[in-house]
């Protein structure tokens, strides 16, 4: 990002104060001045939320930690090239990150650990009073979902799950589609994780992208611990990238609910056939059996009548997709072909190409914004799904992603493990809410008047 484009993005988010609040609304900004930061892991997708954090003029990073050496230098380096003050660094331990929520003079903490590390880690950070934004998936576990719940009526602390395809253009502009009543009564979602990650979950031990047959303490980034998930579970273990939006969309844990789902799982072959093909037939994990089925498929009722249907899909060789489909009573869109269908506005009985479409109902925050969000990760998403964690934090507000949110999408990860357990037997979601989802505002984004 250039020194011109630097400028245009600090300038940007400090004058307007651009916030999505539960409402997607823009405010003026309120609240302190300067908010200070930690990270907590910062590994590929932590140091990614630091180089985003460096752009702002309106963030300070207080402390930064990780077990990882490498990675402390290398974050180091970038808050230095940034002109800076040096961080507090914590990672002696496992357990470091707890001196880290000791500090008086830390506001906020980023969670970007593995998996296993979320809710552990969330739960002590609402505890010390630190506003919180959690990596995805928020948790893994029942217990777990419950665990952030609970921790944030008890404190009164805010979580934040830090979802950024809730804010890719097309998602943003299909859901302001949703909000103008283009699509008619909404009835039916499908959505996903599909996305070969093959070489992810597995590398050569000299490079996270080198293709190889090896994993856990001989891996390399994710493949010291994702691969793991695989061997032990067969569940939907990574549903918030195509939920998350969808949830959004018909207005769950505000005025809806998930009510139950049932999920079904395939036979487990793609992640032995990749080892075999890259290690050999006589390599040790070539004897490995994954539990993981290839494709999951799990369809979830809601209380207002709407069926989401959800896919994941990574151990299978696969152009990546997260499948969104959203189809009401006029009409759907689908991303796979970029196509959509309006009943009386498109041509005859015939998909036409959604351009148009997402174009003129292209999301205010996008059109506002999207010249500054460019560079910074997952075509511009994640731009807006951090500003909107460092203003609600600088706020002290509710995010618009909140605790409830967080145990409600990943809550499809156990369930659907217990689903398939049970030969696709029904599960019953919980009410994180305790009721509230009835009287809970929807989302709703307001137009910017200065």
């Amino acid at each position: 990002m250039n020194s011109r484009r630097t400028f245009l993005y600090k300038s940007a988010v400090a004058g307007s104060g651009l916030i999505l609040s539960p409402h997607f609304a823009f405010a003026r900004s309120s609240g302190q001045e300067m908010l200070r930061v930690g990270l907590i892991g910062i590994g590929l997708r932590g140091t990614n939320h630091l180089k985003n954090l460096l752009l702002r003029d309106d963030v300070s990073i207080a402390a930064i930690c990780d077990i990882d050496p490498v990675r402390v230098d290398l974050n180091l380096e970038l808050i230095q090239k940034a002109s800076q003050k040096k961080p507090r660094v914590f990672g002696k331990n496992d357990y470091d990150y707890r001196n880290l929520l000791e500090l008086k003079d830390l506001d906020a903490v980023i969670i970007s650990t593995p998996w296993e590390w979320h809710v552990k880690m969330a739960v002590d950070a609402m505890k010390a009073g630190k506003y919180a934004g959690l990596e995805v998936s928020a948790a893994t576990t029942m217990e777990g979902c419950w665990d952030l719940v609970r921790t944030h009526e008890a404190t009164g602390t805010h979580l934040m799950i830090l979802e950024n395809v809730n804010y890719r253009r097309d998602v943003m502009a299909v859901l302001n589609m949703v909000r103008q009543g283009v699509f008619g009564e909404l009835m039916h979602f499908r959505c996903g994780y599909q996305h070969d990650l093959r070489f992810v979950k597995f590398n050569d031990g000299k490079s996270a992208y080198g293709k190889g047959a090896e994993f856990g303490e001989k891996g390399i980034s994710e493949s010291k611990w994702r691969t793991q998930y695989s061997l032990d579970r067969n569940a939907d273990v990574y549903p918030t990238h195509g939920l998350g939006p969808v949830a959004v969309m018909c207005d769950i844990n505000r005025g809806n609910q998930f009510e139950s789902l049932t999920s079904h799982a395939t036979k487990s072959r793609g992640l032995h056939n990749y080892i075999v093909e890259t290690g050999g037939q006589d390599h040790p994990n070539a004897d490995l059996k994954f539990k993981l089925g290839d494709v999951i498929t799990t369809t979830i009722d809601t209380a207002n009548g709407e069926t989401i249907l959800i896919t994941h899909d990574t151990n299978l060789p696969r152009p990546y997709s997260l499948g969104f489909r959203v189809q009401g009573t006029k009409g759907l869109w689908e991303v796979d072909g970029n196509r959509m269908y309006i009943e009386g506005e498109t041509e005859g009985h015939q998909w036409e190409p959604a351009d148009f479409w997402l174009d003129k109902h292209d999301h205010p925050l996008w059109r506002k914004f999207g010249e500054y969000a460019e560079g910074s990760g997952h075509g511009g998403m994640d731009f807006f799904v951090l500003n909107a964690f460092v203003e609600s934090a600088k706020r002290k507000i509710a995010p618009p992603m909140d605790a409830y949110d967080a145990a409600a999408w990943s809550a499809v990860t156990p369930l659907s493990e217990q689903s398939i357990a049970q030969g696709g037997a029904p599960q019953k979601f919980p009410d994180f809410t305790g009721g509230k989802w009835k009287t809970r505002k929807p989302y709703r984004w307001i137009k910017d008047t200065f």
